[in-house]
């Protein structure tokens, strides 16, 4: 096949490198990808990985006219079968641009929180968890897979070629104490909560421990973040908290750290360097990974929402001060996390499972009067929702990432996820099935 993949954004954040690693992969089982967007930082990843990169023109509005007749003009060049969106404005541009081409599939994937109810119920949809795949489907949404973020496993592993002095130092860690890490975009909407709770976390813990946060991202919350920062390291006397800005490579933060934090695609990751991961969320969230806690994560995906932002330091500051002095229990958790991710994220995996879904839209032709409703209910909630973005900005409560800072609300089956690859699932036997991992 020929495929395009179109990534929200080329700035470093999880859902794009996901859209870039997978497409990597892809292009790895014999596939001919090409990767399209606005250059960012992540170009030199798109080059890195070997797959040809096309500039898009400038976008404007989104969804952007002059966005869909480039991609429509790329795809009958370069006779494209496959035009892969990633969240809702590439996935609109993708439809856009395929609706009256014929041979030609748009698909789309939204690893945000929620998928916007306009991109139209008959395009595929991959999302990132079984209870957002179980919301869509049940909305009536015809094609819907899961595809959990995937990891590269063999770049993302413990023991990099730098020592773990050279690691504390670069950043000027240099008391010996414990590191915890997280990386990061520095987003309001999602992100900033965790964060600045992490801080407040790791400063009201015993002196005793020395323990040093290292937050590792960049974003539109950069301020807020830095002036929190300056204010714990005051109150405290120390660099409690390090902030290292945008890392083009970030696996060395995660390598260093004694344990991560973190949510998502970055949640993962932590994992493959084999670091306990505490799972971070909102209103308070924060859970530590066990054996006993895997199956809420592989039902609801890496993240959570708590019961009020108050008690989120002091719940946090609880599970550090309980895993950061043992270092044995520290080794296990890590070493059970290293298999959850081989074992279940592998890259190959998910792009063979990407490849079935390619497969799938290409044989799928919903009728022109089904596509034709599609539509009509699509623009209709596309015009509530630019109504409702109008008023926000007009009131001064508008939000730049509202699919992110909205979650589906779906209780889990009284099921457990089995230890086979993404999608199936076993019977509840009242402990983990992932305590037999070999």
């Amino acid at each position: 096949m020929r495929v395009l993949v179109y990534p929200h954004d080329l700035g470093i954040g999880g859902s794009q490198i996901n859209a870039i690693e997978l497409a990597g992969a892809v292009h790895r089982l014999g596939h001919e990808t090409i990767v399209f967007g606005r250059p960012g930082p992540l170009v030199e990843k798109v080059r890195g990985l070997g797959l040809e990169f096309v500039a898009a023109p400038e976008m404007g509005r989104r969804p952007s006219v002059a966005v869909a007749r480039a991609l429509a003009r790329l795809v009958e060049r370069r006779r494209i079968d496959i035009l892969h969106g990633y969240e809702w404005p590439p996935s609109l541009e993708c439809y856009l641009a395929a609706r009256r081409l014929t041979g030609v599939a748009a698909v789309s994937t939204v690893m945000s929180m929620a998928v916007a109810p306009f991109i139209p119920k008959h395009v595929p949809l991959t999302v990132g968890t079984h209870q957002i795949a179980e919301a869509e489907a049940g909305i009536g949404r015809s094609a819907v897979t899961v595809l959990e973020p995937p990891v590269d496993v063999d770049a993302n592993r413990p023991g990099l070629d730098l020592s773990q002095g050279e690691l504390r130092r670069r950043w000027g860690i240099t008391d010996g104490g414990y590191v915890v890490a997280v990386v990061s975009r520095l987003a309001r909407e999602l992100k900033l909560e965790g964060i600045l709770s992490a801080m407040e976390a790791v400063a009201s813990l015993p002196a005793g421990l020395r323990v040093c946060l290292l937050v590792a991202g960049d974003g539109p919350a950069r301020a807020e973040v830095t002036k929190r920062a300056a204010q714990v390291n005051f109150r405290t006397g120390r660099q409690t908290v390090v902030l290292a800005g945008e890392l083009a490579d970030p696996r060395a933060a995660y390598d260093v750290a004694d344990v991560c934090l973190g949510m998502g695609g970055s949640a993962l990751r932590a994992l493959a360097f084999g670091k306990p991961l505490v799972v971070q969320g909102e209103e308070g969230y924060w859970e530590l990974l066990t054996p006993d806690s895997l199956g809420t994560f592989l039902w609801q995906g890496w993240y959570g929402v708590g019961g009020g932002r108050a008690g989120g330091a002091s719940t946090l500051r609880d599970i550090l001060s309980g895993i950061l002095p043992a270092e044995g229990l520290r080794a296990e958790l890590g070493d059970f996390g290293r298999r959850v991710v081989v074992h279940r994220y592998s890259l190959k995996h998910a792009a063979e499972a990407q490849l079935d879904v390619y497969a799938a839209a290409l044989d799928a032709a919903p009728s022109n009067r089904r596509a034709t409703f599609r539509e009509l209910e699509a623009a209709s909630h596309f015009l509530r929702y630019k109504s409702r973005r109008l008023q926000s900005r007009l009131t001064g409560r508008g939000s730049a990432d509202d699919f992110n800072a909205r979650p589906v609300a779906a209780a889990p089956p009284v099921q457990a996820f089995s230890a086979g690859g993404t999608g199936q699932v076993a019977g509840m036997a009242g402990t983990s099935p992932w305590r037999s991992l070999p």
